[in-house]
C-alpha cells in the first residue's frame, strides 16, 4: 500500500499543519511499518508556477510542435496526477494563507487536474485526510466569519472533483503565542490545538485500518 503525503506550510519545523500530518503518518506507519509514503512539499520544493501554462498549451498543440518547455510540463503534469492516482490513500496538509489556498498547492492542483487526461477523479473513493490550520478565528460570530476561502476550495477538489473519501482536520488561531495581538486567546487556542491533535490521531488509526 503506498500513501502519498503533500505538506506546503512555508514554515517549516514550526508548521502547525505538518504537525498535525506528523500525528496522521504516526498513527499509520506504527500500524503499517513496511508501507511506502510518497512525500512532496511544495514549499520546500515549489512548482514552477508558469507549468500550468504550459501544460495546458501543450495539450493543445501536437506532440511534434510542442516546445521543450511544453514538454517538460505537460511531463511533470502528468507525473503529480498519477502520484494522486497510484496512491493507495493520501495526506494533505494545506494551510490557509491570505484568507485562500496558496500558490503552491494551487499550482499543484491545477497541474495534477492538466495531466488526468481527461479523468478528474484522480482519488476515486481512496481514503484522504486534509489538515487545514488559520493562524485567527473564522467561525460565526467571529469579525472574519466568512473570510475563510480555503476550507470549502479544498472540499471542492479533492472530494468533489477528485473523488476521495475525505477526512477534514481543522486547527485554527495557531498565531496564538506568536502574534502578541492575541494573548488573549491562549486558553481558547490551546482547547483548539488539543482537539485538532486528536482528531488528526484518530484519522491516522481509521486510515490505517482502511
Amino acid at each position: 500500500m503506498t500513501i502519498l503525503r503533500i505538506d506546503a506550510s512555508i514554515q517549516g519545523p514550526r508548521s502547525a499543519s505538518s504537525e498535525l500530518a506528523d500525528l496522521v503518518e504516526a498513527e499509520w506507519t506504527a500500524a503499517r511499518p513496511d508501507e511506502t509514503v510518497v512525500r512532496r512539499h511544495l514549499a520546500a520544493q515549489p512548482l514552477p508556477a508558469d507549468a500550468w501554462m504550459h501544460a495546458i498549451h501543450a495539450s493543445a498543440t501536437p506532440e511534434d510542435q510542442r516546445t521543450d518547455e511544453q514538454r517538460s510540463a505537460y511531463a511533470l503534469a502528468g507525473r503529480i496526477a498519477a502520484e494522486l492516482r497510484t496512491a493507495d490513500a493520501a495526506i494533505l496538509a494545506l494551510p490557509l494563507y491570505n484568507w485562500g489556498v496558496s500558490q503552491h498547492v494551487k499550482t499543484w492542483m491545477d497541474l495534477a487536474i492538466a495531466g488526468s487526461a481527461g479523468d478528474g477523479r484522480l482519488l476515486d473513493g481512496k481514503p484522504t485526510v486534509v489538515l487545514t490550520t488559520r493562524g485567527g478565528a473564522y467561525g460565526p460570530g467571529t469579525p472574519r466569519d466568512g473570510w475563510d476561502h480555503n476550507t470549502a476550495y479544498l472540499r471542492r477538489i479533492v472530494a468533489d472533483i477528485w473523488g476521495a473519501d475525505l477526512t477534514l482536520v481543522e486547527r485554527e488561531f495557531t498565531l496564538v503565542g506568536v502574534n502578541p495581538a492575541l494573548d488573549e486567546f491562549a486558553e481558547v487556542a490551546a482547547v483548539m490545538k488539543k482537539s485538532a491533535h486528536e482528531a488528526a490521531a484518530e484519522a491516522g488509526r481509521t486510515l490505517a485500518t482502511r
